[in-house]
């Protein structure tokens, strides 16, 4: 009897583990992340589209920006700017980020079907 409530202990605990190990961690693809410091790149890591980082480095520029960009897919694309830029600038930077070019074609099953 105790042998059985020993090995169901350790099945359950066994099971917990493999559960937080494979599902905790998922909390989204990160597609890429820029670092400025003092209104320029310091340094980045994944594929930004061209545009965007130009874009972005002008407006790091100009306002003379320290900060880290990044973007994020959990579904659908979400952009995570730093809390120590203002409201007005992360507007400009969201309003230059291409989200058509992360978009997922859906295909439209529903003609398909006769």
């Amino acid at each position: 009897m105790l042998d059985t409530i020993i090995k169901i202990t350790f099945l359950a605990a066994a099971a917990f583990l493999a559960y937080k190990l494979i599902f905790a961690g998922k909390k989204g693809l990160t597609l890429f992340e820029m670092h400025y410091k003092d209104g320029r790149l310091d340094k980045h890591k994944g594929k930004i589209p061209e545009k965007f980082l130009r874009e972005s480095r002008v407006i790091a520029k100009k306002h003379k920006l320290t900060c880290t960009i990044r973007a994020d897919r959990l579904g659908d694309v979400r952009l995570n700017i730093s809390a120590n830029v203002g409201d007005n600038i992360a507007q400009q930077l969201r309003n230059v980020f291409p989200f058509e070019y992360f978009d997922r074609k859906q295909v439209d099953n529903s003609k398909l079907k006769g």
